[in-house]
């Protein structure tokens, strides 16, 4: 099996629909759900975490049974507010650094795929002109 179409006079090369465009695309592909898992991880964790600390919550406002039980769980509130904003601090952070990690390697997917276009037009302009310099003295 070869790695080319026969189309008439021209051949059409596969490995360089591959490595212009399909290799390019799946990289960027790849990179797309790295980062979309990563995100999704995040979220999971966040969300168990505001989760254990409601029930955690909750549990303790059904063992209040009396003024000063009450007077205890709503001063341990502010504590819980304080570490619920603390925890979503952290979590704006991880996503915001995931968000430039994606754009960083992007930008490295895109920065190699127009190197290696230019690699490939150049090689195809030198190939065309040595063809034409090669037929010019045969044809006169």
């Amino acid at each position: 099996m070869t790695n080319a179409f026969d189309f008439g006079a021209k051949q059409f090369d596969t490995a360089q629909l591959e490595s212009l465009f399909f290799g390019p695309a799946r990289a960027f592909a790849a990179l797309s759900i790295d980062v979309t898992e990563k995100l999704v991880n995040a979220q999971l964790d966040a969300t168990k975490a505001y989760t254990d600390t409601s029930l955690a919550q909750l549990r303790q406002l059904v063992e209040v049974k009396d003024a000063e039980g009450l007077k205890s769980y709503l001063e341990g509130q502010q504590e819980v507010a304080k570490e619920l904003t603390e925890r979503l601090k952290g979590d704006a952070e991880k996503v915001v650094a995931l968000q430039q990690e994606f754009i960083q390697e992007s930008q490295k997917l895109t920065e190699g795929s127009v190197k290696q276009a230019q690699e490939s037009a150049q090689q195809a302009t030198e190939t065309a002109t040595k063809a034409v310099k090669d037929v010019a003295p045969k044809a006169k």
